[in-house]
């Protein structure tokens, strides 16, 4: 929306002429020395974009422990004694179990079933013991846990089977006799004190093999069995999602495209395929994380089509396109795999929605649902980096799927990043090929989110629709929180372009994190919403069903030129930098090192090893990361940067950074990021990275390099060996009031919701533009320090509830520093 220019700063003590009831004051942040002012002028009458019931979902992947160990609520770690190096190179396949006596885990024709390869053999008198995940296996007392196994005794056996910690028995043992082949046997247990260190144990009086050892709670969320986690489930479903992307992400689209088989020689780092994932769970395959652990598929596409239904979510999975991206970016040539691989998601879709009579509905029949899952939207591929190979296979994928099903919405994707040649060819290809949806990834700077609110005031209405299906600000603090507020305020503003919107990633186990930030934070005994999660539920259990068009003032830009010192740095590479020279506009040598002597003009972080050598500044450390050293003075400005670099070793090739204010503050040239694969300015605030612009591109190892960087004003052009590599302005406001307005229909409510992030409060002139209105309002505000983090034991960034009173159709409002504010305002 255009916005016309602020007026002035004023101090605190103003009254509003809307006053909140006295017994739900929201408290003033203590350190709001000011007040901005702003008016937002709302136009009833116009009619923006229609919002739908489904515009904000959530995205699972099991990433950070997300299925076993999380949202899956077996107990038990590595039940199948499957764990493998395969998997990390850390795993055995008693990995997770302790042995006392004989235990050895077989691989051979004993086995349970062909797809469950190895089991437990255990001698007589022996027993093993299990340590489940974070501190051991949460119980709490009065509660029922349900234990099972497979097992087999020629000879005939009694397990003992007991729940217990260091300090004794957290049940009564039960005893299970087994005798002849195979067999599933279970037993019940109810807690007597409640423990985080349990573990669960069981011994044999004589020779028996194991497999599918197994404790559930009884109390699963909606008590279903093979079920979820409930406190986590019901975190999940306290979003109101309108829908849920399954399974990923980078574990869809990595590793072989082959089936679980001999064919295959049992694969075991394969990329996520549904049909391993159904059926009973001993006979589900096993396969490596792209995360580095093991997945044992105990959560599968059955339950997961299963939550959704449950949460009132519609499935949107995502199945792989034979071309894998995350790194490892190879497109599979082999046309029969291509067509399994086809005829596999014409089968998927079979399985959600076909009758009960058919091949895949019989077996969704089976596994408990003959009604079908009403499946409508499916993804292909995932942040793909080859965008033409990509997508080649794509368009066989959605011609043979709206061939058979025309009605179901394939989507498409646009790659890692929010812009670049990858993203562009992919958006051209999109578009050309009349996709119906494109799947956008970001994760960036919450400063990217504060400037980028318009992103999508400019696309195409009439090119294909966005599911932005991850994104994220990189943080978990209140900060971070009001960046994502203040971007989800565009997107509901292009609600006509932006169909589907999903953070990412979902769940984290605090003891197994491979990414941060993320919504929902848990252990083995608790669980809590992230600043991020609140943000994400204001959202969408407020989205209103259309925008209602409206105009907000904006903030003073006080942005001035571009300044700061200059720095040197490497990433898993060792390179040798000389004879730099900065010079001011004018000409004048403000730096020149050849280093002939030594590096006192340079200040290290601490990361990396830096020496003089021969006449360069070496830093040989190739594991070492963000190795920086700055020189110069943080309020330079307009000046022209030389260096000469020299890749010795390692994965990347070179940072060379301007305008460095200090460790979180700065720009750099990343020449040879992204494993060698391209290069990227990219930006720096408050400790969280942005990238402004990136090409192809490598950096050869034993070759000089010249570099050059211009910076004049907030303009900077840069060279590579005497050419001009490209330019940037960075001059783009990250303003950070926002606001937008929608109705719910139901209800006929105006909502008006106000992002406010910055340290002043926001004194705000609101024109309803005549609308008859109540003359009391619901008001909910997240407000609080900007690193404020939720924790276990701590939850500063909590919703409020509170009456606005005098209410008209032109009242004033001010905003708390640091905060999300929506007002539910009745129409008459």
């Amino acid at each position: 929306m255009p916005r016309t220019a602020a007026r002035t700063r004023w101090r605190l003590g103003l009254t509003t002429t809307a006053l909140l009831t006295a017994a739900a004051l929201v408290p003033a942040p203590a350190h709001a020395e000011d007040v901005t002012d702003y008016a937002i002028t709302v136009d009833p009458s116009a009619k923006g974009a229609a919002i739908d019931d489904t515009m904000y979902g959530v995205f699972f992947e099991d990433i950070n422990r997300a299925a076993d160990g999380g949202l899956y609520a077996e107990l038990v770690q590595n039940r199948s004694f499957e764990y493998s190096t395969a998997d990390n190179g850390s795993y055995t396949p008693l990995t997770s179990w302790a042995a006392g006596g004989t235990a050895e885990v077989v691989n051979d024709a004993g086995r349970l079933n062909e797809r469950n390869r190895n089991y437990l053999s255990l001698g007589a008198g022996s027993s093993v013991t299990n340590a489940g995940y974070n501190t051991g296996i949460r119980v709490d007392k009065g509660k029922r846990y349900d234990f099972s196994v497979w097992a087999r005794a020629t000879s005939g056996t009694t397990l003992t089977v007991s729940l217990k910690d260091t300090a004794g028995p957290l049940a009564t043992a039960r005893q299970v006799a087994v005798k002849g082949g195979w067999a599933k046997y279970k037993a019940t247990f109810t807690a007597t004190r409640t423990s985080n260190r349990g573990r669960l144990a069981v011994a044999s009086t004589n020779a028996a093999a194991l497999d599918e050892v197994s404790l559930f709670p009884r109390d699963t969320y909606k008590n279903q069995p093979n079920g979820l986690r409930k406190d986590l489930a019901e975190k999940i479903a306290a979003l109101k999602p309108g829908f849920v992307r399954f399974p990923g992400g980078c574990l869809v689209n990595t590793g072989s495209m082959e089936d679980y088989s001999e064919a295959s020689n049992w694969q075991r780092k394969r990329s996520y395929q549904w049909k391993d994932t159904i059926g009973p769970v001993e006979q589900r395959a096993t396969n490596a994380n792209f995360w580095g652990y093991n997945q044992s598929y105990g959560l599968g596409y059955y339950e997961y089509f299963r939550f959704s239904e449950d949460i009132g979510a519609m499935p949107l999975p995502v199945v792989p396109a034979l071309v894998t991206g995350c790194g490892q970016n190879k497109a599979t040539d082999d046309e029969a795999l291509l067509q399994r691989h086809i005829q596999d998601t014409l089968d998927l879709i079979e399985f959600a929605n076909g009758p009960a009579t058919s091949k895949w509905g019989k077996v969704r029949a089976q596994m408990g649902h003959p009604k079908p899952f009403h499946l409508t939207h499916l993804g292909v591929g995932n942040e793909e980096n080859l965008p033409k190979e990509f997508f080649a296979r794509f368009e066989r994928f959605r011609t043979a799927i709206k061939a058979k099903y025309p009605d179901i919405t394939v989507i498409s994707n646009s790659g890692p990043d929010d812009a670049g040649t990858t993203f562009d060819t992919a958006w051209q290809l999109n578009r050309e090929g009349k996709v119906d949806m494109v799947d956008e990834h970001y994760y960036n700077s919450p400063n990217w989110f504060l400037q980028n609110n318009d992103r999508y005031d400019s696309y195409d209405r009439k090119g294909p629709k966005v599911f932005l299906g991850e994104y994220a600000s990189q943080g978990n603090a209140w900060k971070n929180g009001l960046a994502e507020a203040a971007f989800m305020t565009g997107l509901e503003r292009n609600a006509d372009v932006v169909k589907l919107a999903s953070y990412a990633p979902l769940l984290a186990n605090e003891d197994y994190v491979q990414w941060r930030p993320d919504m929902i934070w848990f252990n083995n005994r608790a669980s809590w919403n992230s600043a991020n999660y609140e943000v994400q539920k204001l959202f969408m259990t407020n989205a209103g069903d259309r925008v209602v068009p409206s105009e907000a003032t904006t903030t003073p830009n006080v942005s001035g030129p571009i300044t700061g010192a200059v720095g040197l740095s490497t990433w898993a590479t060792s390179a040798a930098y000389d004879d730099v020279k900065v010079a001011s506009a004018d000409g004048s040598t403000l730096l020149s090192d050849d280093f002939s002597g030594d590096a006192s003009k340079w200040t290290g972080s601490g990361r990396g090893s830096w020496s003089v050598q021969d006449g360069s500044y070496v830093q040989t450390d190739t594991a070492a990361e963000n190795t920086m050293v700055t020189a110069g003075d943080p309020a330079w400005k307009d000046y022209d940067l030389h260096v000469k670099a020299t890749k010795k070793a390692g994965k990347e090739g070179f940072l060379v950074a301007f305008g460095v204010k200090d460790t979180g503050n700065y720009y750099w040239w990343n020449l040879g990021g992204w494993n060698n694969t391209q290069s990227a300015i990219e930006q720096a605030v408050d400790g969280g990275k942005g990238t402004l612009m990136t090409k192809p591109g490598s950096i050869e190892t034993g070759r000089a390099y010249d570099i050059d960087i211009k910076v004049r004003g907030r303009q900077v052009t840069l060279f590579l060996d005497g050419r001009e590599w490209g330019s940037f302005k960075d001059d783009k406001p990250a303003e950070p009031f926002r606001q937008v307005v929608t109705k719910d229909a139901k209800t006929g409510d105006l909502i008006v919701k106000v992002v406010n992030a910055q340290s002043a409060e926001a004194r705000t002139a609101v024109d309803l533009g005549g609308a008859k209105v109540a003359s009391t309002a619901r008001v909910t505000t997240l407000a609080a320090d900007e690193d404020a983090v939720n924790t276990e034991t701590d939850t500063p960034v909590t919703p409020v509830t509170s009456t606005l009173r005098g209410v008209a159709p032109k009242f004033t409002y001010t905003f708390p520093a640091n905060s999300v504010t929506f007002l539910r305002i009745r129409q008459r």
